[in-house]
């Protein structure tokens, strides 16, 4: 199976690549469902696709919002941009856009993205029929559904899937919340995650007779609720909710690190990590997380067993909500979802990525959160295998490393570092290798 990592940045990318993944997905300037994240200019995306290439990982870059008149045009230049950088494959959920890109660059394969909402096999047969050979199936199907997918398409189509980040709180992240409350449409990349927001609930009545059709459910029940965000009151919206579900509360975060053997037997080719607005510890650390619990599993899938319990905080070196498994093994219920501020436990605090060294040999990086001379931090390093082609576990990879002294960019020394992004200049007992991410374990 694929590993598929994001990259919001070039800085981003160069992490991924390091630390496994088999191909990134990115954005450009427009197109991407991304415009808060700092995404790609042309000569970055360039760039970008010649750095990867040279590593052997693929590029896929995203062109997947649902087109306005207005953007069609652009769009259509975009493509013809991107057919002379050459990257792997297109990801694209419009059908508008999707006519362009064969037009103005025929020659680079598309991906059809989640956005486009594949939830049954002959929308995947239709779109081979087009000549899609790979879908990112719906977050909302089951591991089953998938398996019954794999069996009635044929055997040159491929099915990517989430295997771990954040669920949106809509159909395969299709929702008008943003537009509505704010203006900002998430179809055209200006999400404002308002599905995140801190929400007051007034029940008003649960009340419906058994035999009324499909907005009835099971219990012959519905439930009509007014809600208000708890910075806007007075702005009240409703609420109903039926057999059919409705969720407009904050998800859990996926998380199938523990589920490899599962996602492989209902034939995923591809496994793909969300997070193209997220730093560099968590792309680095996902990814190598990954990297380790797939090879892991096709190098002894008996050790992979026996560890089986211990992957997930492999997966949780920095802040996330709790997890869950989300559609794969059916339906999310009420523990799939989060009403508090709880996040899952996390081991470090990023302190930078290390950008070389100066001239007095001392590790040069930009700081991310506070920390000062004395202490001790952990440098975060590739999965690597030992002698007997078995991937070795990242405790037996990582680097304890101890600050000696801090010095500013102008070279003067200084006792810690409480400003973010500022330069850093550190002697260290192990001086990090270049693009090696670093983190203050907690205690």
């Amino acid at each position: 199976m694929e590993l598929l990592s994001p990259a919001g940045s070039l800085p981003l990318l160069r992490c991924a690549v390091r630390y496994g993944a088999d191909a990134v997905y990115l954005g450009g300037e427009a197109f991407s469902l991304r415009a808060a994240a700092r995404n790609f200019t042309e000569e970055e995306m360039r760039e970008g696709i010649r750095y990867a290439h040279a590593h052997g990982v693929r590029v896929y870059v995203t062109a997947n919002i649902f087109a306005h008149n207005g953007d069609l045009a652009e769009a259509a230049r975009y493509f013809s941009f991107l057919g002379e950088c050459g990257p792997d494959a297109l990801i694209i959920s419009d059908p508008g856009m999707f006519r362009l890109s064969r037009e103005y660059c025929p020659e680079i394969p598309v991906h059809i993205s989640t956005q486009a909402n594949s939830t049954n096999y002959e929308t995947f047969l239709f779109w081979h029929s087009l000549g899609v050979r790979r879908i990112v199936c719906a977050r909302e199907l089951s591991l089953a559904e998938i398996s019954e997918i794999r069996e009635k398409i044929p055997e040159d189509m491929e099915i990517e899937a989430f295997v771990h980040g954040a669920m949106c709180i809509s159909y395969s992240g299709r929702c008008l919340l943003s537009a509505f409350l704010t203006g900002r449409d998430a179809n055209r990349g200006e999400c404002t995650h308002p599905c995140r927001w801190e929400y007051l609930m007034e029940r008003e009545d649960v009340s419906l007779s058994r035999g009324g059709g499909e907005d009835q459910d099971a219990r012959g029940t519905e439930l009509s609720a007014a809600f208000e965000e708890i910075t806007r009151p007075g702005e009240v919206m409703e609420m109903r909710e039926n057999g059919r579900g409705t969720f407009l509360m904050n998800s859990k975060d996926l998380r199938m690190i523990g589920h490899i053997p599962e996602m492989e037997a209902a034939g995923i080719s591809a496994l793909k990590i969300e997070g193209r607005m997220k730093n560099a510890l968590y792309v680095a650390s996902v990814t190598r997380a990954y990297r380790y619990a797939v090879d892991l599993f096709h190098a002894d899938p008996a050790r992979y067993a026996a560890e089986k319990e211990t992957l997930p905080a492999l997966a949780a070196e920095c802040a996330a909500r709790p997890f869950t498994t989300g559609f794969y093994f059916g339906k999310p219920g009420p523990d799939d979802l989060i009403r508090t501020g709880e996040e899952a436990p996390r081991k470090g605090i990023f302190i930078g990525t290390a950008e070389g060294t100066d001239a007095e040999g001392r590790a040069v990086f930009s700081q991310k959160n506070k920390f000062s001379e004395g202490d001790t931090v952990r440098i975060i390093k590739p999965v690597r295998k030992g002698a007997d082609g078995r991937p070795c576990a990242p405790a037996e990879t990582d680097v304890i490393s101890r600050i000696y002294a801090l010095y500013d960019a102008d070279g003067n020394r200084i006792p810690d570092a409480p400003h973010p992004h500022m330069e850093l200049h550190a002697e260290m007992s192990v001086l990090p290798e270049e693009g090696d991410v670093l983190v203050k374990d907690l205690p």
